[in-house]
């Protein structure tokens, strides 16, 4: 960006903040005629942005001109004009690249950027790199050295061309897979079960929460109206957070990630987006990336999004990971029969598909799936068409067709979708099944 645009745009935003301020002190005056107010302002060096104090013996109240709360960042008030002043700087022909993993927890995720002297054009062209272990949680400092061996690539849209975002498997020193690396076994079931052609499509559903944990744009004391009016709502009493949403989305769209759409969800601050149809083990990497652009711009907007499957008790709906599911038999004619013996599989598995819902064997599902809010009772499979509290339901465009997919509504939004994938192909699909599909999913290599 040219210097000389770059300081009138600056002249721009202080101009603005001065008008904004001031208007907002001059309603503030017309209100409190009585008392005499002292102006002060402090810049945050944002568009629209400046916070003004209007202060007298007995009150001190805040005005801005655009929506400020404490809930937000302080990293988010930060001069993003500067930042792209920086962005915008020539790279030399140098390639920036992201290693994206998944830390201790099971679910969060970690990076950390390396330059490469060329943009790569392949996976192939990207080098394995290491990480302190013992830092997120999935080493001891005695031996912390962990391997990031990448696995898939997309384009990064935070920092542009030629720029790479790139997600990696961990991996022990001894180069076995690290104890939350549910990737390694679920790529092993893909394999053996690729000729069915396993399609699989995610709902993952967030909550948009302030820095302080609690929901954006609830009251601060107390409760948005009930649900009933959000769910793919239109307006300001209506979609909160909505400039986020849309930002993922076309964040998703630049990356190169399989994102299929988005919507309101039904409690107020709650979105949803869907990633696939993906087949085999494309959709648990497409979804992890897309998870971590959504915390990336969240970010950005000085938010958090929760993933947690009950993020506010009460009468609000929780947040869950639902999983569709097709193979190519059940998406030929007839395929409902196919589907109904796939069904019959999942019920005779259930506890087990229960365990691997959460990273935590189930536990915190335990506080969504209560047979209310648009759930089944944790400890009761069900299945029927087009029902919403059912563990697994049958869209009703499949029942006419008799033919489709399946929808598997226990999944957590915090699942891990390697996990859940995998143990649904391995059920379904595959003739030999253990009892315990979770030991399996944690420490058996399958061969």
């Amino acid at each position: 960006m040219d210097p000389a645009v770059l300081i009138f745009l600056l002249y721009v935003m202080i101009a603005h903040d001065l008008v904004c301020g001031l208007i907002q002190y001059r309603a503030q005056a017309a209100k409190q005629p009585h008392k005499r107010a002292a102006l002060t302002w402090r810049s945050s060096a944002r568009i629209c942005h400046g916070q003004w104090t209007v202060s007298s013996k007995s009150s001190i109240s805040t005005v801005t001109c655009a929506a400020m709360s404490s809930s937000l960042s302080v990293s988010s008030q930060l001069n993003k004009m500067l930042r792209s002043y920086y962005l915008g700087l020539s790279q030399e022909g140098v390639c920036m690249v992201t290693y994206i993993w998944i830390d201790g927890s099971g679910e969060g995720l970690r990076s950390k950027t390396r330059t490469l002297q060329s943009e790569p054009s392949s996976i192939e062209d990207i080098p394995e790199w290491n990480f302190d272990g013992s830092s997120t949680d999935q080493a001891s400092s005695s031996d912390s050295d962990m391997i990031l061996a990448p696995v898939c690539m997309f384009r990064d849209p935070f920092t542009l061309d030629p720029n790479k975002l790139v997600l990696c498997e961990v991996l022990k020193s001894n180069r076995k897979p690290a104890d939350t690396n549910h990737r390694y076994v679920c790529m092993k079931i893909m394999e053996k079960v690729k000729d069915f052609y396993p399609w699989f499509g995610l709902e993952q559903e967030y909550t948009i929460m302030g820095i302080d944990r609690h929901p954006y744009a609830w009251p601060s004391n107390g409760f948005p109206k009930p649900q009933g009016p959000y769910y793919c709502g239109v307006g300001a009493d209506r979609a909160y957070g909505r400039d986020i949403v849309e930002s993922h989305y076309k964040a998703c769209i630049y990356a190169g990630i399989k994102i299929s759409g988005s919507n309101a969800e039904v409690k107020p601050s709650q979105w949803e987006f869907q990633v696939g149809p993906c087949e085999g083990i494309a959709a648990g990497d497409h979804l992890w990336m897309a998870r971590f652009l959504l915390h990336r711009v969240c970010e950005d907007f000085g938010v958090i999004a929760t993933l947690d499957p009950k993020p506010v008790p009460g009468n609000w709906n929780g947040a869950g990971c639902h999983t569709n599911f097709s193979t190519e038999a059940t998406r030929a004619e007839g395929g409902l029969e196919h589907i109904e013996r796939i069904i019959e599989k999942l019920h005779a598995h259930h506890i087990q598909h229960i365990r691997v819902s959460d990273p935590h064997g189930g536990q915190d599902n335990q506080r969504r799936l209560t047979g209310l809010h648009e759930t089944s009772n944790i400890n009761v499979f069900s299945a029927a068409v087009a029902d919403r509290g059912a563990s697994i339901r049958i869209p009703l465009q499949v029942g006419q067709d008799k033919r489709g997919y399946l929808e598997d509504r226990r999944p957590a939004a915090n699942c891990d979708p390697y996990a859940v994938t995998a143990a649904i192909a391995r059920t379904c699909l595959m003739e030999e099944e253990e009892e315990d599909i979770l030991n399996d999913l944690d420490i058996n290599d399958l061969e």
